[in-house]
């Protein structure tokens, strides 16, 4: 018996490495030597190029599109209708497969209903990208963009919160309680109290 769940309508290729409790809906399709990990969970109508990596926990809605040179790790989220790119300028009568660039969404990140990642951009870890951005550059750790294309309007604590820094650059998630300092355009967790 398979440690995870394919419906009936789904395709799986040859090659593929699948973790245990992992779920795909129907009418999804995981393409050759895919690496999808421990339960995570791929929606109606995805479809998984070949070589894609997603980490555990990764949740994937309905109608999303991994190409080939998108590695996820571990918790990420990636929003109904959202799209990746693996080709910086394609041309259908013009083959571009071996131009592929690679993007990476970092651990925990979130990114929205149907926002769309240009390839070759990193995503960070516990970043949210906003339904219907256009992310056309990196994005830092835990920050939150919008629009198009996308531009950063805040942080978010890894609970998916708005952080509202104070004049010491300090901030706590209400949902968690965790501190966060915000020094020099980057955020960490503070070890200590508030």
């Amino acid at each position: 018996m398979k440690p995870y769940f394919a419906h009936e309508s789904a395709y799986i290729d040859q090659g593929c490495e699948i973790g245990e409790g992992t779920k795909i809906w129907h009418f999804s399709h995981i393409m050759a030597n895919c690496k999808i990990g421990k339960n995570c969970n791929i929606g109606q109508n995805v479809v998984v190029s070949p070589e894609v990596v997603l980490g555990n926990n990764v949740k994937v809605q309905n109608n999303v599109s991994i190409y080939t040179g998108v590695t996820c790790e571990d918790d990420v989220f990636l929003g109904p209708s959202m799209v990746f790119t693996n080709v910086f300028n394609p041309r259908s009568a013009i083959s571009r497969k071996n131009e592929y660039l690679s993007t990476k969404v970092g651990k925990g990140a979130t990114i929205g209903a149907n926002a769309t990642i240009i390839c070759g951009n990193a995503i960070g870890t516990y970043s949210f990208i906003g339904a219907g951005a256009v992310v056309t550059k990196d994005v830092p750790d835990y920050a939150l963009v919008i629009g198009n294309p996308s531009r950063q309007t805040g942080w978010m604590s890894e609970f998916g919160h708005k952080l509202d820094f104070d004049k010491e650059g300090k901030a706590i998630c209400p949902e968690s309680g965790e501190v966060y300092v915000l020094e020099n355009g980057k955020i960490h967790k503070s070890v200590g109290q508030p």
